[in-house]
Formats: structure tokens, sequence, C-alpha cells
């Protein structure tokens, strides 16, 4: 029974050993992301989205870049936000008006995101830190008025056209405002992990 015992202990052993040269430093590396991950997104406005569209990212390794991860992803989908709507057929001139309106919105909420990622590449510690983080919350805030003001054009257009930019633009919507979640999270530890 003891040489069982050993014989399994060592089994054991054996596999840990293993496990570590072939993909610990992964594992390790994994688990950190995907713990920041979890553990900056449970009181994010949209947690399983925060979770979801962040947790692939294999670069994260600070909460700044978690930040610019988050700010990457509002980009992308509103980058094909943006795609959507200037390829979407519309019947009426309303609904025409609405699109045009929305399409200049997104394009203006893109151009503030990708300052907010500019800025926050940038972002240090110490002097000029909170106006920084000023300017980062201002243009992610104003993006997404942007996108507010981009849905409130459809609210007396009914059918199919509605629905779909409602999906495409709360979907940038969504992410953006975890974005700015992350972003107050920085702000809120000074800075301390840049």
């Amino acid at each position: 029974m003891k040489m069982f015992r050993f014989l399994l202990l060592l089994l054991h052993l054996l596999i840990l050993h293993f496990s570590h040269f072939t993909n610990g430093k992964k594992t390790i590396t994994s688990y950190s992301t995907n713990h920041l991950v979890y553990t900056s997104c449970t009181k994010a406005s949209y947690p399983k989205i925060c979770i979801r569209t962040l947790s692939s990212y294999s670069t994260i390794k600070t909460p700044k870049d978690l930040a610019k991860a988050s700010l990457n992803v509002s980009i992308s989908r509103a980058n094909k936000a943006s795609k959507f709507l200037k390829n979407l057929k519309v019947k009426s001139k309303r609904e025409k008006g609405a699109l045009v309106d929305c399409i200049e919105q997104i394009g203006d909420s893109i151009y503030e995101l990708r300052k907010a990622l500019f800025e926050l590449k940038h972002l240090h510690k110490g002097i000029g830190f909170k106006f920084q983080m000023s300017n980062l919350e201002t243009w992610i805030s104003a993006s997404l008025t942007n996108d507010d003001t981009c849905l409130d054009g459809f609210k007396e257009i009914d059918g199919k056209v509605r629905y779909d930019v409602k999906r495409k633009i709360s979907n940038v919507a969504k992410v953006t405002s975890n974005a700015l979640y992350l972003i107050n999270l920085l702000y809120d530890r000074g800075g301390s992990r840049i």
C-alpha cells in the first residue's frame, strides 16, 4: 500500500513537472489575464459583455492594458457599425435623414475614441495625470452622447431599419460604457499600476 501511494505521488509529480515545462508560463499568463479581466469587469455596466470581449486579449497585464483593449473593442465595434450604416438600404426620406445624421455621429464617436486611445497610450503618473484622465473621460462620454444622438434620430421611425440601427448602435454603446468604467477604475487607482 505504501509503495502504491509512493508511485501515485511520483506520477502526480511527473505530470506537474511536464505540464510546467509544456505550458506553465502560458497558464500563468492566461490566469493572470483572465483574473484581471474578471475582477475588473464584475462591476462594469455590462459585465458579461466586458468579460466576453476582453478575455481573449493575451496582452493584458495591467489595468492600463485592459483599458486600452476595451477602447480597441469600442473602436472596432464603432467601425463595424459605421460600415453597416453606410450599406443600409432605406426607403423613406425620413429614414435617409436619420441615417445620414447617424453616420456622422458615429464618425465623430470613432474620432473621439481614437483620441482617447492615443491619450491612454501616453498616460503617465504624476503631474498631468488628472488632466489626461479628464480628457479620456470627456472623449469617451462624448462618444456615448453621439451614440445616443444617433438613436434619437430613429425614435419616430418604425420597422426593421430602426431595429437594425438600434441593435448595432446599442452594441457600440455597451462596450464603450464598459470602456469608460475601466478608465474610471484607472483614475480611482490613481494610476498606481500604469
